[in-house]
């Protein structure tokens, strides 16, 4: 990402593309679900994020499909991407381990998985 610190859309779209190549919708939702519905994106700003991903070398086109006369196009991780995406978990699972040492010695839980 040249040096540029990954915004949480990219992050999510690498690490939807981590599985298989997928076409825009197919990313949108898959974004949407690893973000616990979170994060929706709007397919202007999908499109942004994968112009940006493609022009830095982490993702690259795969393939084009004609589906009910619509064409999809679809992307997946680089060996690049896959790198960035390893090192943006390692950096944010630092800054989480940071925060929780923090938090713990206020005597305040870090986080809930919000889950019964």
């Amino acid at each position: 990402m040249s040096g540029r610190v990954m915004s949480e859309q990219a992050f999510l779209v690498l690490t939807a593309l981590a599985e298989e190549p997928l076409h825009g919708y197919a990313i949108v939702q898959a974004v949407e679900q690893l973000s616990e519905g979170r994060v929706e994106l709007r397919v202007g700003t999908l499109y942004g994020v994968l112009d940006r991903l493609v022009a830095d070398g982490l993702a690259e086109r795969d393939r084009e499909e004609v589906h009910q006369g619509r064409l999809r196009r679809y992307y997946k991780l680089t060996d690049s991407g896959v790198r960035a995406l390893q090192a943006e978990v390692a950096r944010l699972s630092a800054n989480v381990r940071a925060a929780s040492a923090v938090l713990r010695g206020r005597g305040v839980q870090a986080w809930t998985t919000g889950r019964a």
